[in-house]
């Protein structure tokens, strides 16, 4: 039947069908672009492939999915992701904090001295080991700041200073089990199994809600966008800068004190630059821009699941220890080319 036939005798496919049908496509064409137009939708991708992918590697040993790992990618990513938040604050901002896994390093040992030394209730010591993180939070933002210093010199000198306090008042000798009187706080900070995950989702959503929510977070993308031009609309700079180093610093503390309660050990190798990149990667993963001015807290966070599910695949396939860097270095490199081209495509679907 020809098609004017079938339009005059109304054999035609139902009325409204195509409409429908380019409705839903449009819809679904739409949702897909929003969703990459969102920094943090790459890197939640990029999750996703990687628990599939080990998941079927591991599938005949069936150890990838069960209880007890899924904890352990918690706990991996829980320390990076928390120091993260203080360094996409940081970042965002137009500096970095080279000393905070040291900050990580010796919180604990300043809570042992605390205790075991001086007499002082588990509580107080607690919040002074917190304490100390914000006061070399804020000698970071005095040198930096104050005295001009780039933050690179100034934080690489105080993780320094911080690492020789460590060595030297502990001797470089761990201390195991952590202070008895602390045990009953500690179930709460670190022991608990879900305890990381459910501290760092809280930190997670406070700080989204400060970047994105509020006038220190618009000062600070402001701060790191254009620092003349945000002091000249009147945003105290100084000011910016000194509260990220401080709210840097304190969550370095709170991981230090997390992970010796989890651990039920101090340990003076613990933290150091190795936490401190890793947790710099997570920020730079998740789309923290490292020139500054832009940069996000769930981005942070999908990133270290990034860096825990490839650490804890890497381990449950019996990949060697020698190894894994290199994988992960190069994975690294992966994301951030991927994240690139996206971050282009996106500025082209704005223009």
């Amino acid at each position: 039947m020809s098609e004017t036939a079938q339009r005059n005798t109304g054999v035609a496919g139902p009325p409204g069908g195509q409409q429908r049908g380019n409705g839903l496509s449009a819809h679904l064409s739409g949702a897909s672009q929003l969703f990459i137009r969102q920094r943090e939708g790459t890197v939640f991708v990029v999750v996703v492939l990687l628990v599939i992918y080990f998941g079927f590697i591991s599938s005949a040993s069936s150890t990838f999915f069960t209880k007890l790992d899924i904890i352990n990618i918690t706990q991996i990513a829980a320390p990076i992701a928390i120091i993260a938040i203080g360094e996409v604050l940081l970042l965002i901002c137009g500096e970095i904090d080279l000393s905070a896994g040291f900050t990580y390093a010796f919180a604990p040992f300043l809570m042992h001295y605390l205790i075991d030394f001086y007499g002082v209730p588990a509580v107080p010591a607690i919040l002074l080991a917190l304490l100390m993180g914000v006061v070399v939070g804020w000698v970071n933002g005095f040198f930096t700041v104050t005295m001009g210093l780039p933050s690179f010199i100034t934080t690489f000198g105080t993780a320094f200073i911080l690492y020789g306090l460590v060595l030297y008042t502990s001797r470089a000798e761990p201390v195991s089990p952590v202070s008895p009187p602390a045990q009953g706080i500690g179930h709460w900070i670190g022991t608990y199994a879900w305890a990381e995950i459910t501290w760092t989702i809280i930190f997670v959503v406070i700080f989204h809600i400060v970047l994105t929510r509020t006038r220190w977070g618009l000062h600070t993308i402001a701060t790191g966008g254009n620092r003349l031009g945000a002091s000249e609309a009147g945003i105290r700079v100084s000011r910016i800068k000194y509260g990220n180093f401080m709210i840097t610093g304190f969550l370095a503390a709170f991981v230090g004190v997390m992970v010796a309660f989890q651990l039920n050990d101090i340990d003076p190798s613990a933290g150091g630059f190795n936490a401190m990149f890793y947790a710099v990667t997570a920020a730079v993963i998740g789309g923290t821009a490292m020139l500054g001015g832009s940069g996000t807290i769930l981005g942070s966070f999908l990133g270290a699941l990034v860096l825990a599910v490839m650490t804890d695949g890497f381990d449950v396939m019996g990949i060697s220890a020698n190894v894994i860097y290199i994988i992960l270095g190069a994975a690294i490199l992966l994301a951030m080319v991927a994240n690139v081209q996206l971050a282009r495509l996106r500025a082209a679907g704005r223009a």
